[in-house]
């Protein structure tokens, strides 16, 4: 049966009180509200109303949890047949200025990375694939050796496998003057500059035995290229985007398209060579030692502790911090150890919305918690986070923690890393393809957390109010 969109959406607003609402717009999954007073929202009715997957108030929005999809075409159905409610609407971004200043910047930091995910992501599964396809094991079982394969196709595949690294800091930069209102071309030049094949570059400096050195420019200050290097790309960008704004504030008209990106470009490649590149390359070096060494703590602890922040940093948005650490985890060490750590999040989170489904004799509670466990699956966790698993107290809430800090203290006993990031639950063993210990361990692990999860909550962890028939 087709759902009524419009009735869920005016379901809402009379809930919530239209004279309530000052703004209003959605994101992925939620139907974001500004609301002049929360204290007079019922909750619990706004949860009976269909699709409706959780509620929870943050950054000074209530936010209703629809799903993929479905928000889109509530949203729409309102925006369609409510003039007082298409007057409210707002962006997205608006809504975020108005939030705390450290989720904001985060939030910011991840609007950079999340342009440039699909091209890593692809890069780890080609160099699983690369893994397994150029595995003694595997050319022996076709009767032959790394030696014959023929070198126009270890290039290829080295193109494959080794161009997005290589080019790091000019998707990063590109990146970032698109997010700050620069022209994005302007810093995909930039950034360009900061891994030109002119300069040392980086991985050959770091090695010992390669023989080359840094260029010196005054005496002091080495030169070399930025290969793999986050955080410079990162102000370069945010910095050389300020600075055109500045520019093209100030410049003639007749002259701003030459001279622009002329000073932009020669400004941003001095400073980013001579000054941010040195001063920065310590700090990012300092914050892959402190991470590696906080995975590495013995006997797990490290990945315990990591199993336990990652939902709590989900809850508050805290987790978009992790993109930047895992893509600089990723350029420095070619692998991504943290991702997996915080990976049991998912099939623990996923578990606990299945469990309350599955015992759950209210109809309506069944097909949420399906929903939602379905969908954290395919890697969306809000329905399943703040639909049921927030939704219904301390326990299956501290099931959920505790199994996704166990197994991070497992994958951190064992060795596990990806070499990849965005892939989350069902798609997630794909970043592990290029080692058979890797792969299997991982699921292993990972079925049983979920196995865990699940039993745990559907033994202890679910609430009495859902083991009453809702008559629906």
């Amino acid at each position: 049966m087709a759902k009524d969109y419009k009735k869920i959406g005016q379901d809402i607003v009379d809930v919530v009180g239209e004279d309530n609402i000052i703004s209003m717009t959605h994101c992925a999954t939620r139907l974001r509200l500004e609301v002049k007073d929360r204290a007079s929202i019922d909750d619990s009715l706004v949860q009976k109303i269909d699709e409706v997957k959780g509620v929870f108030y943050n950054a000074g929005q209530y936010q209703i949890v629809l799903g993929t999809g479905i928000v889109n075409k509530v949203y729409e159905s309102l925006m369609e047949t409510d003039p007082e409610l298409k007057n409210k609407e707002t962006s997205l971004e608006n809504m975020k200025r108005d939030g705390n200043p450290i989720k904001r910047a985060v939030r910011t930091l991840s609007d950079v990375f999340i342009p440039i995910i699909p091209g890593i992501v692809a890069t780890g599964l080609f160099l699983g694939l690369k893994g397994v396809v150029l595995n003694d094991l595997v050319l022996a079982f076709f009767g032959t050796t790394p030696d014959a394969i023929p070198t126009y196709i270890t290039t290829l595949i080295s193109v494959l496998t080794d161009t997005v690294f290589a080019f790091l800091p000019a998707l990063i930069c590109w990146s970032a003057f698109k997010k700050f209102g620069g022209t994005p071309v302007i810093g995909f030049v930039i950034g360009l500059m900061l891994v030109s094949p002119a300069l040392p570059n980086a991985y050959a400096v770091a090695d010992i035995n390669s023989g080359v050195q840094p260029l010196i420019a005054f005496g002091f200050i080495p030169i070399v290229g930025y290969q793999g290097s986050v955080l410079t790309a990162l102000v370069v960008g945010i910095l050389g985007a300020k600075l055109e704004k500045f520019s093209r504030k100030w410049m003639p008209n007749s002259l701003d398209l030459m001279f622009t990106p002329f000073v932009v470009i020669a400004v941003m490649m001095l400073v980013g060579l001579l000054v941010l590149g040195p001063l920065l390359h310590f700090v990012e070096s300092g914050l892959v030692s402190v991470v590696t060494w906080l995975i590495d703590v013995p006997f797990g602890i490290g990945g315990l502790l990591i199993g336990f922040m990652y939902p709590l940093a989900v809850m508050t948005g805290m987790h978009h911090l992790f993109i930047m650490i895992e893509t600089t985890l990723l350029a420095s060490t070619g692998f991504n150890p943290l991702i997996t750590l915080c990976a049991m999040y998912g099939f623990a989170n996923a578990a606990v919305s299945f469990a309350i489904s599955k015992k759950a004799r209210d109809k309506n509670v069944k097909v949420i918690g399906t929903s939602a466990g379905i969908t954290q699956l395919l890697g969306v966790s809000e329905p399943a986070l703040f639909g049921i698993t927030i939704r219904y107290g301390m326990k299956p809430l501290g099931i959920m923690i505790g199994c996704s800090a166990l197994g991070g203290m497992i994958l951190s006993i064992l060795g596990i890393k990806a070499n990849s990031y965005g892939l989350a639950v069902i798609l997630s063993p794909l970043m592990y393809i290029y080692d058979s210990y890797q792969l299997v361990t991982y699921l292993v692990v990972g079925v049983v957390i979920f196995c865990l999860a699940f039993i745990l909550t559907y033994l202890f962890g679910v609430p009495k109010e859902v083991m009453h028939d809702s008559g629906n």
